[in-house]
């Protein structure tokens, strides 16, 4: 008998890790479809550049680490980080935004460590926090949905703006989006902070025109999307419930209990819920097999701390999105977690 040792993720299902990828990149088109309706098609364009680069990425780090290049690329691994990484990126973003997150996502969080199984960080946030602090101008420059828009960015325009950085007209991204009278580029979450921080209630800065009855226009059925998605996700079982389940509930309360102290200030659990990325989060990222936790007890509380962060950071930050932040900061915890949360092994401690 030969003992085979393999790191994780430890896959107790009958499907192939490619075949998981695969399944949870399908689970993501409900979402990415959502997204492109509200916001354009530059969502499918930086899908399409990050998948490229993803593939020519692992191609050529393999190549120079002298493994196999064909099975490792097939296993899908890349394609779903740059998957990730291409829905949270603003969907007019220059070309090399893309490019950059994505070398950084593959060759520095992924294959420095080793490549699938040994990475232990979250390659596509590790990216995205990347971005976000060294071209925060880029990664913040958001357009309202489209039905705000006075005349909808035509496919054309989008497509030049991303690979030239100004439309048919000569206009920048900038130009374009300072010449939409009467309506905010910041996200919800952002317009949100903003007012507060000007001594506006969370009230009166829900009135504005990005605002529905419960969060933004668009991005609250950005996050359904991702629901559905992560639902079906947890009905096949390719990820468990006990992640997305605690960090839910635990964002829900705490926003719950923040806007009972302080209802002015402090937005209400349906606002934090269904806006930014939170739905991705819980379903598509603090589930990554390799970087969370791997035991019941400890994913419980893996996805309860991370919603606890993503409150206090949204609340107390400077970054209005904090989900990139809180699965970074317990991607580091899991050791720890991992070492207080392991099943006693049977028999173990029995009295002789």
């Amino acid at each position: 008998m030969k003992l085979t040792m393999a790191s994780s993720p430890h896959n107790h299902s009958q499907k192939s890790v490619s075949t998981l990828m695969i399944t949870v990149m399908c689970a993501c088109i409900p979402g990415i479809l959502t997204q492109a309706y509200f916001f354009g098609f530059g969502v499918l364009i930086q899908l399409i550049i990050a998948l490229v680069t993803a593939t020519l990425v692992e191609a050529v780090i393999l190549k120079l680490r002298n493994r196999p290049i064909l099975s490792t690329l097939n296993d899908g691994s890349a394609w779903l980080t740059a998957v990730l990484l291409a829905i949270s990126i603003p969907p007019l973003a220059p070309w090399w935004i893309t490019v950059i997150g994505i070398v950084f996502a593959i060759g520095m969080v992924k294959q420095l460590y080793g490549g699938l199984g040994f990475n232990i960080f979250n390659p596509a946030m590790g990216a995205y926090v990347l971005l976000l602090i060294s071209f925060p101008v880029q990664m913040t420059s958001w357009i309202p949905v489209e039905q705000l828009l006075g005349a909808p960015i035509a496919l054309t325009d989008q497509f030049s703006l991303i690979f030239t950085h100004t439309n048919s007209a000569g206009l920048t991204l900038d130009n374009v989006r300072t010449s939409i009278d009467g309506t905010t580029m910041a996200t919800p979450l952002d317009a949100v902070k903003t007012a507060v921080s000007q001594s506006f209630t969370v009230s009166e800065a829900m009135k504005g025109a990005q605002f529905s009855d419960y969060a933004g226009i668009g991005w609250q059925w950005v996050n359904v999307a991702y629901l559905l998605g992560g639902i079906y996700l947890i009905k096949t079982k390719v990820i468990n419930w006990h992640i997305p389940v605690s960090l839910i509930a635990t964002l829900a309360i705490c926003s719950a209990i923040g806007y009972i102290v302080s209802p002015g200030t402090q937005a209400g659990s349906m606002f934090h819920l269904f806006s930014g990325a939170t739905m991705l989060g819980a379903f598509f990222i603090a589930t990554d097999p390799v970087s969370a936790c791997t035991t019941n007890k400890g994913r419980l509380i893996f996805g309860a701390a991370i919603g606890l962060l993503i409150y206090l950071i949204r609340h107390f930050g400077g970054y209005p999105d904090a989900v990139a932040f809180a699965v970074l900061l317990m991607n580091m915890a899991v050791p720890l977690i991992e070492h207080y949360t392991q099943p006693r092994t049977y028999g173990h401690g029995a009295k002789k």
